[in-house]
């Protein structure tokens, strides 16, 4: 069978923690934030799946441009005046690598954010990650001072808020 993306379901929570383990092992997060994140905007919540085993997963919710959501943290609501689609998070297994996935899932945020009203994509990047988003057109936010600073320090060394012109 092939791998395909499909809307995430509220089942899906346990297979998303076991990709984010694998993935993610230095930023973990809770089951309740993905519950959240799922609850609050379900369009962004894709699961990438073969033979009905999960092998990544998309977590995408509206956001402010330079205000990216704390890690680990629940969001309560979405932003009242978002101006961006946030990747909060994009999660591939090593043996997906080469199969196109990230293109996809990528492409199906910008389709979202553009039917959304949204100029920009954003997101935060682990330092291992930061080839691949540079590759996909992302650059690093030009703004957010001492706030996004601190926000930033709050994941860890090297972390990137990278924001992209919305395609579409």
């Amino acid at each position: 069978m092939v791998v395909r993306w499909r809307a995430m379901a509220d089942t899906d929570l346990d297979a998303v923690l076991g990709v984010a383990d694998v993935v993610h092992p230095d930023y973990p997060e809770d089951r309740a934030v993905f519950a959240e994140r799922l609850a609050l905007y379900p369009a962004g919540c894709r699961l990438a799946e073969r033979d009905g085993v999960a092998l990544g997963y998309g977590v995408m919710h509206p956001g402010r441009l330079g205000v990216p959501p704390p890690l680990d943290a629940p969001l309560g609501a979405l932003p009242a005046a978002a101006d961006c689609l946030y990747l909060h998070d994009i999660a591939l297994l090593p043996e997906t690598r080469g199969l196109g996935l990230g293109a996809s899932v990528l492409d199906y945020a910008h389709g979202l954010a553009a039917r959304g009203g949204f100029a920009w994509l954003a997101l935060t990047s682990t330092p291992g990650a930061r080839s691949y988003w540079d590759r996909a057109g992302f650059t690093p936010y030009d703004g957010g001072g001492p706030a996004l600073a601190a926000k930033l320090a709050s994941y860890g060394d090297g972390m990137a808020y990278m924001t992209a012109p919305t395609r579409g």
